[in-house]
């Protein structure tokens, strides 16, 4: 099968950021996105159905979520990221990042070790540690983030591309750990709707099942999902709006957009939320 490990989803993600960073008209420019991803990331790409079609949608997170990050940094007084699940994100050598700003990159000893090899000698932007652990183990979980706490004044954890794989009680309980730490101040995700999972599914389910990586997590009840566990949402960005304005839309969404406004206003706001990235703050 194409997906054998859940780290293989990091170098098929690695393609989409490469084939954007050719283009003459890049958003973003991640020079090591080709050298991380290799071989076995242009075989994902290349054999998984529709996989290069739906590449605007990874194109687009990884933009958000620079673009939040970078305010984030900028104006909310973050002197930490807490990247979990980071998997090849090569944003601690690509971005403009303050020096004095700490960066932690988390994620399982291969994926970790696979990274720094490939970027051995390239220079980090920020200070920059890497942690191995698996995320997985309640008691690895409560001691690292008892650790990163007492190092910052203002955290924000990113989870990029992590919580789709997590049923509703492993995010539960994630999200509950990094509430008990008072000084993560902010949490980036991206979310998907049960209408999106059942066409990702149809698409690539069987694909990353093999790898045990199903996808599991999209909470009908969206963002409110995460109130009992303490957090709640400042700022949403849907996938859709966010792909118009950075002129990344997917083929025939001119259609899609048609249809919606024949649609209810229920209706339009269910799309518009079937995928985003979210900014989710202490409550």
């Amino acid at each position: 099968m194409t997906i054998e490990h859940i780290s293989d989803t990091a170098r098929w993600v690695a393609v989409y950021r490469a084939m954007e960073s050719e283009r003459p008209d890049a958003l973003f420019h991640d020079p090591y996105a080709r050298r991380l991803a290799g071989a076995r990331g242009d075989e994902i790409v290349s054999t998984l159905k529709q996989a290069r079609s739906m590449a605007w949608a990874m194109i687009v997170r990884t933009q958000v979520m620079d673009e939040i990050i970078r305010k984030e940094i900028a104006t909310d007084r973050i002197d930490l990221v807490l990247n979990l699940a980071a998997g090849l994100d090569a944003r601690p050598w690509r971005m403009e990042l303050p020096p004095s700003l700490h960066w932690v990159d988390v994620d399982l000893p291969d994926i970790l070790r696979y990274k720094l090899e490939t970027l051995r000698g390239v220079p980090t932007r920020c200070s920059y540690e890497a942690v191995e652990a698996d995320l997985r183990d309640a008691d690895v979980r409560h001691a690292l983030f008892a650790r990163i706490g007492a190092r910052t004044t203002r955290a924000l954890v990113v989870t990029e591309g992590l919580l789709i794989y997590l049923g509703d009680e492993g995010v539960a309980a994630l999200a509950s750990d990094l509430n008990d730490v008072q000084t993560f101040a902010r949490w980036l995700i991206d979310l998907a709707s049960p209408r999106l999972l059942k066409m990702m599914t149809r698409s690539w389910g069987k694909s990353v099942a093999a790898g045990n990586a199903p996808f599991r997590f999209a909470p009908a009840s969206g963002t409110t999902f995460f109130t009992p566990y303490g957090w709640r949402e400042l700022e949403y960005r849907s996938t859709m709006d966010e792909a118009r304005r950075l002129d990344r839309e997917m083929r025939m969404m001119w259609l899609w957009r048609f249809l919606g406004r024949l649609s209810s206003a229920r209706k339009r706001e269910e799309f518009r939320r079937m995928s985003g990235v979210v900014l989710l703050e202490r409550t």
